[in-house]
């Protein structure tokens, strides 16, 4: 205690440094939007949060194709892979390749120019081809894993080996949403293998960042619903009630005993659990769309209707404000054999559904300011596997962004010649996180969460934004 008539030096000091040092650590805070939080009088985490500084995109839409599609049957086209089509393949194999490999192996699909950019796609992608003018794609890209459950965790979490947030998880943890009757990251048809939810979860962020899955890739699009928000017991009237007791019992505990993370969490998840009883069964309700819209997506198309009904929720759920969505078409697309029969009957369930909702974006005003990414979570390799397949391929791939600021009707990086390596303007997903950030208006160094004992981020100590997509 301080005496009242005197102050020693050493107290002035000391009392004087707290003070400063508290103010400094308030203001840090305030930077991250997150002074109020853990307040009783504050328990709407996902409210929005401005941007750190001027964002080109709003939203998220992921387009995961589970399995890893073919870069060189795809979208990097590799004419001397054509040319020396049966030779042995002479340059440096990476170690980490799977299994024993065969020789170099043309792609059986020609190579198309489209658009005014001309940029080349191959005939698995037709409609994908008619978009080309508004898509960026990055031919660089790189991983770190070969397999696929430490490369799924690698683009859907940034890292391989350890459990960390989801990208969508971040992306909340950083903005919240735009529509308090919705979660902030919806994940349509999650995978269930090669970790499964680790892909899409919170980890050590809070509960209520956490993906919200709406059905499972075991589920038909058509009949996957959000769980366990309606409840045919209790009447909404006693539900609201039993909700405000719940909040009130909080605010007290929160009162006496100081921010509670888990307790702030579970009656978060209460209340919007509530709200969702009315907004969520209209949005997944698509009988009211046009026969144009149908036709546009290919719902009424046995082979695209499943991935369709993807696509449109996706835009039927971004339009209304959430922050991050994710679609995937799983697990389809590993073709170590049959590679011609596969590969093609894959895209056509793709081709369309991903080419409609890009055009029902753009037609809608939302392509601008929504970060649409499509991306496996490696390549394959140029040289076969058996007579007719590819093998997994993390050096060299390719992933497609559109709207959100990116650069449209560009081709960024390159592989080899015959599609092996990332070798020119070399993408990391590290980078790709980094970058999806900045163009959401979050800086990826300072996104960062305390946890035991040091700050975390999506890109942990790397990541460096790919300026030459940004427009």
């Amino acid at each position: 205690m301080w005496n009242k008539d005197f102050i020693s030096r050493r107290d002035l000091l000391k009392g004087s440094a707290l003070g400063f040092g508290n103010l400094a650590f308030l203001s840090l805070l305030a930077e991250q939007g997150l002074a109020n939080q853990g307040k009783p009088e504050n328990l709407n985490p996902l409210a929005p949060r401005p941007p750190q500084f001027p964002a080109k995109a709003k939203r998220v839409i992921f387009i995961f194709l589970h399995g890893g599609p073919s870069q060189v049957d795809t979208f990097d086209h590799k004419p001397l892979l054509t040319r020396d089509h049966g030779k042995p393949f002479t340059g440096e194999m990476p170690r980490i390749v799977s299994s024993p490999t065969g020789n170099l192996l043309k792609s059986p699909w020609e190579f198309k120019h489209y658009g005014k950019s001309g940029i080349e796609v191959s005939d698995l992608f037709p409609h994908v081809g008619s978009c080309v003018d508004d898509l960026c794609f990055i031919n660089s890209m790189y991983g770190s894993n070969s397999r696929h459950g430490g490369a799924l965790l690698e683009l859907h979490t940034g890292s391989d080996t350890f459990v960390r947030p989801s990208m969508g998880s971040w992306v909340t943890y950083g903005l919240g949403t735009e529509n308090q009757n919705l979660p902030g990251f919806l994940t349509i048809c999650p995978t269930l293998s090669h970790g499964g939810v680790n892909n899409w979860s919170s980890a050590f962020l809070p509960a209520y960042t956490q993906g919200t899955p709406i059905g499972n890739a075991s589920i038909e699009a058509g009949n996957a619903k959000i769980p366990f928000i309606q409840n045919s017991e209790t009447s909404s009237e006693a539900q609201k009630l039993e909700i405000e007791m719940l909040k009130q019992l909080s605010k007290d505990q929160l009162a006496h005993l100081g921010p509670d993370p888990a307790l702030e969490g579970r009656i978060s998840s209460f209340e919007l659990a509530f709200r969702m009883q009315l907004a969520a069964p209209e949005l997944q309700e698509i009988t009211g769309e046009t026969k144009a819209t149908r036709d546009l997506y290919g719902l009424d198309d046995p082979k695209t209707k499943n991935f369709a009904h993807q696509c449109l929720l996706a835009r039927r759920f971004s339009e209304k404000g959430v922050r991050f969505v994710q679609v995937t078409h799983s697990y389809k697309w590993d073709q170590h054999g049959e590679l011609r029969k596969d590969h093609a009957s894959n895209a056509a369930e793709v081709d369309k559904p991903i080419a409609g909702l890009l055009k029902d974006l753009k037609a809608r005003g939302m392509l601008k300011d929504t970060l649409v990414i499509i991306s496996g979570e490696f390549g394959r390799t140029p040289v076969s596997q058996g007579d007719d397949g590819r093998d997994h391929n993390p050096h060299g791939f390719t992933t497609i962004l559109a709207g959100g600021g990116v650069k449209a009707g560009i081709k960024y990086g390159a592989t080899d010649d015959y599609g092996f390596f990332s070798v020119q303007d070399k993408v990391h997903i590290h980078d790709l996180h980094a970058t999806m950030l900045h163009l959401l208006g979050i800086d990826h160094t300072k996104l960062t969460y305390f946890h035991s004992g040091r700050n975390y981020r999506l890109t942990d100590v790397h990541g460096e934004i790919v300026k030459g997509i940004i427009a």
